[in-house]
């Protein structure tokens, strides 16, 4: 507003220096300086300079100076939101970016814990078919035992009744039941100090 003002008034001190020469050359005469001639054309350019202005201040740079004034408060209001905008987007980039982070830290220890627990389940596994492989070790160490002693026994029996029979054509007498379950006993002993059973 201020420049116009000033161009107003630089404009009117030119046209008020420019006006009589040009009166004066019109009417043919020299001119000697700005006020020299005719006052009254002087007068009349003054009235007709200052009503242009008037018209044109009112007027003109009245609605020029208003839009130029709309015009920077609609940009300084454009540049307002502009950086409140960005300012908000930059909050959520912020955001999301620590939401996204926190999600890192979250899977992450998700696939930790997964796998920790697949650990200790592959350990409880391996510790039960351990368990089961030394059961089952055991118990057929107990059956081969058992059916060891077993045949053993059947073996030391057979041994008996035929070293009994031999001993009876040997003798050619019969043994007595009695003299049959001592020898069994006998050979049994001796089969068990032989095998320290």
């Amino acid at each position: 507003m201020k420049t116009l003002k000033a161009f107003a008034t630089g404009a009117a001190g030119a046209a008020l220096a420019a006006a009589p020469a040009l009166a004066a050359e019109a009417e043919g005469h020299a001119t000697g300086g700005p006020f020299e001639g005719n006052i009254g054309v002087a007068l009349w350019t003054l009235v007709i300079f200052a009503v242009v202005i008037f018209v044109l201040g009112r007027y003109a740079w009245g609605p020029i100076l208003g839009g130029l004034q709309a015009r920077e408060k609609f940009i300084r209001e454009s540049l307002e939101s502009a950086k409140r905008d960005r300012e908000a987007a930059e909050a959520r980039l912020k955001e999301y970016t620590d939401k996204l982070v926190a999600a890192r830290g979250e899977a992450t220890a998700i696939v930790d814990e997964a796998r920790r627990d697949a650990d200790v389940v592959k350990h409880r596994i391996e510790e039960e078919a351990r368990g089961e492989a030394n059961l089952m070790i055991e118990r057929a160490r107990r059956e081969i035992g058992i059916a060891k002693e077993t045949a053993v026994k059947e073996l030391y029996i057979l041994a008996a009744q035929l070293t009994t029979k031999a001993a009876s054509k040997v003798l050619r007498r019969e043994i007595q039941p009695s003299d049959h379950e001592r020898l069994i006993r006998d050979a049994m002993q001796e089969l068990s100090d032989l095998t320290g059973n």
